[in-house]
């Protein structure tokens, strides 16, 4: 008899984690063996409150739109499971779950934290002598994810970033009037999403004029001279900087103090406003601050074709490892060329991915650590390629229903 399978996504949205989750259903409705595929909404917590949907009978066309919408179909979660040694019960319920559904394998998307979860699972599996295999398929805008080239919704995101940063370009060199406008991007330890900006240059507009990232040491009195330094030629300055940046002590430059979520990251906000204030106190020059938040993960309209693209094979991939036996992975893109762009798809033990983090190389940063370099601009530029074609209701995009998340 054919066993079932679960899927389930989990962490923080990006475009692309749907084309993901379609790309598994897709590999599991046409696969030899599997019979139905559940998903747990709510991610892991679905699982251990019982809260399915099933998918088995998705029609080409659903797959298609769901490939195509933002955020995520099934919910999310940012639920950290137990050390089994403290809690083993948590482990018993969820495979109990597994055993009365006919379970043969557990898909999930997700970043660091979800390949944490796809870590322990595999453990108990193996400690209880479980035949489930366990998968994990990536995805972060955050893009730091080791082992893997880039993760999937990191290039829809800085699509969109470089796409709004040459629009507020535009935007600020209307006026005849010195100007610095702060852009705030999220990056709590890593940089990829603020490097994106630099793709937002012409040969007209040098914006952003000024580039930080928490990979290097940020100092106040330097980003002032920086500042200062440009306003002399240029009139409108344009920085962008990264969430996370911090002194050389490790303090966060951030208005309010940062609080830690349940996995022991800082929750950060206010680096863009408290840069404005410092600049309007030195400087005296009008400033104005943007923070692009949730935007930046849920902008479909601006989606990369290639990012969509390389999801949905992740996730169909993972399918196929799974059927030839393989667990305790994650599925990951490994480069093999810049021009023309080219990738593999393979996998690799999770257990070397979980809770590490994948930083901006140093040499990708200029030597004064306010831009970024040549090879920066080569490694991202295929990865925002391509346009989408979306369904519109009325001349707005049109998504699936979700009615399962919102009633």
């Amino acid at each position: 008899m054919k066993k079932n399978c679960i899927v389930a996504q989990s962490g923080g949205p990006t475009v692309a984690i749907n084309a993901s989750l379609a790309g598994v259903i897709d590999g599991v409705i046409n696969s030899q063996t599997f019979d139905k595929i559940y998903g747990a909404v709510h991610g892991i917590q679905g699982v251990l409150r019982n809260n399915f949907l099933d998918l088995s009978d998705s029609s080409d066309e659903f797959i298609k739109k769901l490939s195509y919408s933002p955020a995520m179909y099934l919910g999310s979660c940012r639920f950290k499971l137990p050390d089994l040694s403290a809690d083993k019960a948590t482990y018993e319920t969820i495979f109990k779950t597994f055993e009365e559904m006919n379970i043969g394998a557990f898909f999930y998307i997700g970043g660091n934290d979800s390949m944490d979860t796809v870590d322990k699972l595999s453990k108990y599996a193996k400690e209880i002598g479980s035949d489930i295999l366990i998968a994990g398929i990536p995805k972060t805008i955050d893009n730091d994810l080791v082992v893997t080239d880039h993760t999937p919704g990191f290039g829809s995101a800085a699509k969109y970033i470089a796409t709004s940063m040459r629009e507020m370009a535009y935007d600020t060199y209307i006026y005849d009037i010195q100007s610095v406008l702060i852009v705030e991007i999220m990056g709590r330890d890593a940089g990829w999403l603020t490097a994106a900006s630099a793709l937002a240059r012409t040969e007209f507009s040098q914006a952003p004029h000024l580039i930080y990232l928490p990979e290097t040491s940020f100092d106040e009195e330097q980003f002032i001279e920086d500042i200062k330094a440009l306003l002399p030629v240029k009139k409108n300055v344009i920085v962008a900087v990264s969430e996370g940046i911090h002194d050389a002590e490790g303090n966060y430059v951030s208005a309010t103090s940062a609080v830690a979520d349940k996995f022991g990251h800082a929750q950060l906000s206010g680096t863009g406003k408290y840069l404005e204030n410092l600049v309007s106190t030195k400087l005296g020059v009008k400033v104005r601050s943007v923070e692009i938040n949730v935007l930046q993960r849920s902008a479909a309209h601006m989606a990369s074709k290639t990012d969509l693209d390389e999801a949905f094979q992740l996730g169909k991939m993972a399918v196929k490892f799974v059927e030839d036996g393989h667990s305790e992975f994650m599925t990951i893109l490994t480069r093999t060329s810049d021009k023309p762009y080219s990738y593999q798809i393979s996998h690799s033990p999770v257990i070397h991915i979980a809770n590490q983090a994948k930083s901006v190389p140093r040499e990708w940063i200029n030597q004064a650590g306010n831009d970024v370099t040549v090879d920066m601009l080569t490694y991202l530029k295929p990865l925002v390629t391509g346009e989408i074609e979306l369904c519109y209701e009325d001349g707005i995009p049109f998504y699936p229903n979700i009615k399962h998340l919102t009633s």
